[in-house]
């Protein structure tokens, strides 16, 4: 009796000093007979539309370059062993379909993808409700076999209201997202 009455006073201690938690959402992919040891340099491709915050696009590739920096990774401005291609969007309107590990984000020929090594994010499409809510897509392909080898989303709410904590909040997705690259370690 006394086990069902702490139960039922922790449940309502719980239930009545909830708070909202938002919860960033991160899927990954990649093929999984890459070997990501010989991957040493990257290259960003242009984004296919002209960022609508191009601030806010900064700091992303400053937080993306500095994590890749720390993984041993150097950007280079052309003829990196990786392309990076940024995709996403924020706040209300943001309607993208993204199917994983291709997105028609930069030109040249379509990369390819055995389908049969692949592993991770299925790939749904991406499309934001009608709330606050940032997208970032990032697709790795390997330069030499025109291959998508990565590909990371995560997804996350904003507070428009309170721009320095979404920022802070869209750094540590970041952060998160490539903590998974790459595969296998932490």
């Amino acid at each position: 009796m006394k086990s069902v009455l702490l139960l039922a006073g922790v449940g309502f201690f719980f239930t009545s000093c909830s708070l909202p938690v938002f919860a960033q959402k991160i899927d990954v992919g990649y093929d999984k007979s890459t070997n990501f040891s010989q991957f040493h340099t990257y290259t960003w491709r242009e984004p296919q539309n002209t960022p609508a915050r191009p601030l806010l696009f900064a700091s992303i590739v400053m937080t993306v370059d500095s994590v890749l920096k720390s993984k041993g990774l150097d950007r280079v401005d052309k003829d990196g062993d990786l392309s990076l291609t940024p995709a996403g969007g924020m706040e209300f309107g943001f309607n993208v379909a993204a199917d994983t590990p291709i997105l028609s984000t930069f030109s040249g020929p379509i990369p390819t993808m055995d389908a049969t090594m692949w592993t991770g994010a299925s790939g749904a499409a991406l499309t934001a409700p009608a709330v606050p809510e940032g997208t970032l897509v990032l697709t790795f392909v390997n330069q030499k076999a025109n291959k998508v080898v990565w590909s990371g989303t995560v997804s996350d709410k904003l507070d428009l209201q309170n721009k320095t904590k979404s920022l802070d909040r869209i750094n540590k997705g970041i952060v998160k997202l490539l903590n998974r690259y790459p595969p296998g370690k932490k």
